[in-house]
């Protein structure tokens, strides 16, 4: 959709997904969000009625978007394991990628309010369980067949976790250390992303001998 063809409330949105990501919730005014959107507070309060409602809006979306699209990894039966493992690993990299504030805000905002981990998960429904088991399942046949080691699906994933977001946590003082300009991060992401896809499948997957 061009500019000149958004509506009001899909600018305001915009403009608040881009302020929450940079500044936090907290450092996130109303006032802030509506002079970005070049109308006043009160139709921000219209369209959303809260900060926070707006807010849950956004990051619920976020989620969403990144479970269906993981969801639907296991829908194609097509992939073998491996594959579908690859695709798992990239999509959450590339995911931090577009947004590299993600972490920082997942983290200060379930922090700060605890409670919003239980709304989202009510928010994202049957999905997100399913995705898990489908993910346990198909692992569990994986290690039984004798190509992966002894693994639970929560064990593995939070290896994936970890791996993605503690790059995207060190990524700039990195790039302050070593005076690393735009080609050269990018270059860096490819390398790590594909450094991840490596390190997860041969930490778990049983190499048959020749």
């Amino acid at each position: 959709m061009s500019e000149h063809n958004k509506t009001m409330e899909e600018t305001i949105f915009e403009n608040a997904e881009r302020l929450f990501f940079e500044k936090g919730f907290a450092l996130t005014s109303t006032v802030e969000i509506a002079q970005a959107s070049g109308c006043n507070q009160a139709l921000v309060h219209y369209y959303f009625r809260t900060k926070e409602n707006l807010f849950n809006t956004i990051f619920e979306k976020k989620f969403k978007q990144f479970f269906q699209y993981t969801f639907d990894l296991y829908t194609q039966t097509e992939f073998t394991f491996a594959e579908k493992l690859e695709n798992l690993i990239r999509s959450h990299f590339n995911l931090i990628v577009k947004m590299p504030r993600l972490p920082y805000l997942i983290i200060s905002e379930f922090t700060r309010a605890p409670e919003r981990l239980k709304a989202l998960r009510e928010k994202l429904g049957d999905s997100l369980g399913q995705m898990f088991l489908a993910l346990e399942k198909e692992l569990q046949a994986e290690v039984e067949a004798g190509r992966v080691r002894p693994i639970s699906a929560f064990d593995l994933l939070i290896s994936i976790v970890s791996l993605n977001i503690t790059l995207f946590v060190l990524l700039p003082i990195g790039t302050q250390l070593l005076d690393l300009d735009e080609q050269k991060v990018q270059q860096l992401l490819e390398h790590r992303r594909e450094e991840h896809v490596s390190f997860v499948l041969n930490s778990i997957l049983i190499q048959k001998a020749p």
